[in-house]
This record gives C-alpha cells, structure tokens and sequence, in this order.
C-alpha cells in the first residue's frame, strides 16, 4: 500500500457496523491496534446513535443484518456524514446489491470473511481514485459469470430460508441441478 494514502487513513474514525459480535469486535480491536479510533454497533439504532453523536471517517456495514438493512444504514450515514467512506460486507453479495451500494455511496464491496488489511486495502484504493497523483492505470477485474451466478443462487437461497425446492423453482432449475450446483465450491472470481 501506498505510504502517503496509509498516513492518510491513519488516525480516523472508523465505524464498524455487524450483528455478528465476534466479528464486529475482531474488526474493532484490529483497527484500534492499527491506530485507528474505532467504534462498534451491532444494529441499525447503535449505528444510528454513533453516527448522530460521533464524526466517522470511515465505515464497515454488514448488508445484512436484523431489522434495518445494511443499505439503509449507509443511507443515512451518507445523508448526515456524506464525507464518509463506507465499504459493504456480505456474505452473499449479488451483482445487484452492490450496485445499489454504491449508488447510496459506498466505495467497495467486500465479501465476508474479510480481514483489516482487506477493508484498509478497499478505503486506501478509494483514496487513490480521489487523488490526482494516483496511478490511474488500476486493473478492474470483473467477476466471472461463474461467480456472478454462485452469488445470485446464494442470494436466492437465503430468501427462500435455505428450501432448496423452492429455491430451484424461482431459479427455474431442477431440484437435483440445484443441489449439484451448492456441491460445488465457490468460483474464486
């Protein structure tokens, strides 16, 4: 990473926003060491009362969480904070998602498991866009269509609370395609 973008992200406030409390505190704790101020909520409220009461530089929103969803939190952070840079988490992220997340303002998506050094790689590329004397010749790499079409069957999978029968149907695939399809590991891109 960039030494000039490190020192520029060094010392902010991050705010990292997770149901998941071993998670969010493995991220916060690894932040802090990594100096950075940071703040941990596990739902839309808590995140909500910080955002009102504290400046946050930077933050890491789960997409989905109970209640309020992730989006609606990045919402109304870029609504009180629009100066914030916000990177989405998710486990199941779709093609569709990410570009609404980035429509209210986040500038990555990341998928989970994610370590510190990935979400400061994600905030610091977001520096260097911003930043005249940045390398401009970075490489997109786009997902393949194997990996778009893993997430899309995870993402359906999830709304049908895991009924792989009911899922194959609103995918228009046959029960038993769909299974051998869940069989196989992700695709890495």
């Amino acid at each position: 990473m960039n030494e000039d973008i490190d020192a520029r992200l060094r010392g902010r406030s991050v705010l990292v926003v997770d149901d998941d409390s071993i998670l969010r505190e493995r991220l916060a704790r690894s932040f802090s060491r990594r100096g950075f101020e940071a703040f941990s909520t596990g739902s839309y409220d808590e995140a909500l009362s910080v955002i009102e009461r504290d400046r946050i530089d930077l933050a890491v929103i789960d997409l989905q969480m109970p209640g309020e969803s992730g989006l609606v939190v990045l919402r109304d952070l870029m609504a009180a904070q629009p100066d914030a840079l916000a990177v989405i988490l998710s486990g199941y992220g779709s093609i569709a998602t990410a570009i609404d997340a980035v429509r209210l303002g986040a500038v990555d998506f990341v998928q989970k498991p994610a370590d510190v050094d990935q979400l400061i790689e994600a905030f610091a590329h977001a520096l260097e866009q911003h930043d005249p004397l940045a390398d401009r010749d970075a490489h997109y790499d786009p997902p393949s269509l194997a990996r778009a079409e893993w997430e899309h069957i995870q993402r359906v999978l999830h709304d049908c609370g895991g009924n792989v029968t009911k899922a194959a149907k609103l995918l228009g695939l046959h029960r038993r395609t769909l299974q051998r399809k869940l069989q196989k590991y992700p695709p890495r891109q």
